[in-house]
């Protein structure tokens, strides 16, 4: 099994206009000529193919910022205006639940419950393939008690920031510490229980974050700044920090995340050799910094944003993904240790952070 801890389902059904229930092929074939938003016709990611992949559980984002500079999606001018969207991303998430394709998974007996359910039928069309709720950007929280209304709906997991400068928090491509507000977020998500992603936090609010928060924390989808020099990538030492704090990194498929000197509207994964092998090698790096394999997993991103032109040349959908466990093990990796990094780091950490009912 697989367990992807970051993608952004909600936003390719409602603003890039997909229906997952559809094979990759259907969507691509709507989204020929299309040029609207970036990574039209190369998806990656639909309900089947992560079937193929078995991929049983995922963590699944809202997504509503108010960042400046404003992004081509999932950016809006008020905070009323981006709750609304998460709401509606919500309502997604429960209409994908109503049709059998999605299950929220909120507590540690849901999990269970749905690890059993996955085991015993794995690949059957009728077992929903599990989620936990994310909220990538906290921009959309327009006062703290949305906080406990989102816990209640079955919010599990929030990142402060994402790219530019956010209500709440700077993103990695901004410098400067935790704002007074984001540090009251952080000390509210630790009251409820929620784990913190410091994905796209910049340096000095990564430490912030973790010096106030006390409780369960992740990173959903970064990679190796020892290998790719870029601030959006982790520094060895936020590497240790998050191991000391018994935190999971999931390695992420975005070419220029992977290999230095990607060139935007450029490059091409083929050009620049993006493969999964230099997936694998940001997977080894943090474990032969750490000295063991237990702080890693796979948080793909994929159509995060993207598509296949700027995902490896040898992914041409999220099924592809099974094809990371012959390259671990063709680097020594054992069986122990390969289903440790595709699934049971998340599920063991999740397993600890969630609540028991």
């Amino acid at each position: 099994m697989i367990f992807d801890a970051h993608l952004d389902l909600s936003l390719n059904a409602l603003e890039y206009n997909r229906d997952l229930c559809s094979s990759i092929s259907e969507i691509r074939e709507l989204e020929l000529g299309m040029s609207d938003l970036k990574g039209r016709a190369h998806n990656t990611v639909s309900f089947s193919a992560m079937r193929e992949a078995d991929i049983g559980i995922c963590v699944a984002t809202q997504i509503g910022g108010c960042m400046r500079p404003p992004g081509p999606v999932a950016s809006w001018h008020s905070p009323s205006q981006a709750w609304a969207m998460t709401q509606g991303q919500l309502a997604w998430y429960r209409a994908m639940e109503d049709v059998g394709e999605l299950r929220q998974i909120r507590s540690r007996a849901e999990l269970d419950h749905h690890l059993r359910a996955w085991q015993v039928s794995q690949q059957d069309e009728k077992v929903p393939i599990g989620f936990l709720l994310s909220l990538e950007g906290s921009d959309s929280i327009r006062t703290l008690a949305d906080l406990e209304t989102a816990w209640g709906y079955g919010l599990r997991a929030l990142g402060p920031a994402h790219y530019g400068v956010g209500r709440y928090a700077l993103g990695h491509d901004q410098s400067g510490p935790l704002s007074p507000a984001g540090k009251d977020l952080v000390r509210e998500m630790d009251r409820l229980g929620l784990i913190l992603d410091v994905t796209h936090l910049c340096d000095e609010t990564f430490h912030d974050a973790l010096d106030i928060f006390k409780g369960p924390v992740w990173a959903s989808h970064h990679n190796c700044r020892s290998l790719v020099d870029d601030p959006r990538q982790l520094a060895d030492e936020q590497i240790r920090r998050l191991a000391e704090r018994g935190g999971v990194i999931g390695v992420a498929l975005d070419a220029w995340m992977m290999v230095p000197d990607w060139v935007r509207g450029r490059s091409t994964p083929e050009s620049a050799g993006v493969t999964l092998e230099l997936l694998v090698d940001h997977i080894d790096h943090i474990c032969q910094l750490l000295g063991n394999d237990d702080h890693v997993g796979i948080g793909s991103d994929l159509d995060g944003g993207f598509g296949s032109e700027q995902s490896p040349s040898d992914v041409e959908t999220i099924a592809d993904l099974v094809n990371v466990e012959p390259i671990l093990k063709s680097r020594g990796y054992c069986n122990a240790g390969i289903e440790k990094i595709t699934h049971r780091n998340f599920v063991e950490f999740t397993r600890g952070a969630l609540p028991a009912s």
